[in-house]
């Protein structure tokens, strides 16, 4: 099944009062989840489609059918 892999606009315009919350959605069918980091394990493609956005108004996003794995708290920080 598709992953598609977008930017949350609205929480990272929410988040310039210094709050923390997730900025990046994976949507696979009807799962969706909101998370702050994402690790694609395989091959994906960026897709940009002003014409046709997704279903939440994305006109650019990541596709893949590879494994993907979401991180709630952001990784990598010091």
């Amino acid at each position: 099944m598709i992953k598609r892999i977008h930017v949350h606009t609205a929480n990272m315009r929410a988040n310039k009062d210094g709050g923390n919350r997730p900025t990046i959605i994976v949507r696979e069918g009807r799962r969706v989840l909101h998370c702050h980091a994402v690790e694609i394990k395989g091959p994906s493609r960026m897709v940009y489609s002003p014409g046709r956005p997704l279903s939440s108004g994305a006109v650019i996003w990541l596709e893949t059918t590879a494994d993907v794995v979401a991180y709630v708290a952001e990784v990598g920080v010091a």
